[in-house]
């Protein structure tokens, strides 16, 4: 098991522009990469290509799901500005793409918002909500990241562990870093898509591969375990989207995000 950074490491090529990683089995659902991890490997190469030091927003699209192991990831800087710069990564696998990105790079400080319409999630205290178990409920697989990132929901949208989901369409809790390092930019990445795929709310059960996944990283988060809150828009044409926010220790809105997942319905 390795630590986020370790994770997402990276060894450059003989050739311009190209990376050996190594996408770590732990960070992963059964053997598929968590799609946030994988994002957060493309951003880690990709930034090394920046002088600004912050990821402020990526946008992937995921063609085919890779395996733990060796992978390769291509980057190019399509433009460096003064205020921010523009590159897209894409990892392969076997000589095949499996995701592609635009990521741009900027400077994020800590700052109060100057308006800001979002209100954080209340939750219980983080001591009254139960740590999630690796294990899907009905032992229908293992979600690995769990070892790595803590994710404790809140006990009122939980009700889907016995079978009875509350129909909202809405997951939240808290996330942190189970070796206990803070919440950075990039790692921010992982925890939009660290909650429980928002069909075992609404019914339908089971593993939601993701189509396209947009982050927002919106200021240096404080440190200590972010809120967070996944809502559903709308499910029909075998898809769910998922719209997520985060909040920090000082109730600012750290992250923002929307994916695209397909679903499979009851019959």
């Amino acid at each position: 098991m390795a630590n986020f950074e370790g994770a997402t490491a990276f060894v450059p090529r003989a050739t311009a522009g190209e990376f050996d990683v190594d996408l770590d089995p732990q960070w992963a659902l059964e053997d598929k990469p968590n799609g946030g991890y994988l994002l957060a490997v493309l951003g880690r190469v990709a930034g090394s290509l920046s002088t600004h030091p912050h990821l402020t927003a990526i946008s992937g699209s995921f063609v085919q799901s890779p395996k733990p192991g060796p992978a390769v990831v291509t980057a190019e800087l399509l433009r460096a500005g003064r205020g921010a710069t523009q590159l897209r990564a894409r990892l392969t696998q076997d000589g095949l793409p499996r995701v592609e990105a635009l990521i741009t790079q900027g400077v994020l400080d800590d700052a109060e918002p100057w308006w800001s319409g979002t209100t954080p999630v209340d939750l219980p205290p983080l001591a009254d909500c139960p740590r999630s178990s690796t294990e899907a409920p009905g032992g229908a697989f293992r979600i690995h990241i769990l070892d790595v990132v803590e994710q404790r929901l809140d006990p009122a949208v939980s009700g889907f562990k016995r079978g009875e989901p509350t129909g909202r369409g809405e997951f939240a809790g808290w996330l942190r870093l189970a070796d206990g390092a803070d919440w950075d930019p990039l790692s921010l990445v992982v925890a939009v898509d660290a909650m429980p795929p928002i069909g075992y709310d609404l019914g339908a059960p089971g593993w939601a591969p993701t189509v396209q996944l947009s982050a927002y990283v919106r200021r240096l988060p404080a440190p200590g375990p972010i809120r967070i809150r996944v809502t559903a828009t709308e499910v029909g044409g075998g898809q769910v989207d998922h719209v997520v926010r985060a909040w920090d220790s000082k109730d600012r809105l750290v992250v923002q995000a929307t994916q695209i997942c397909a679903l499979r319905l009851p019959s």
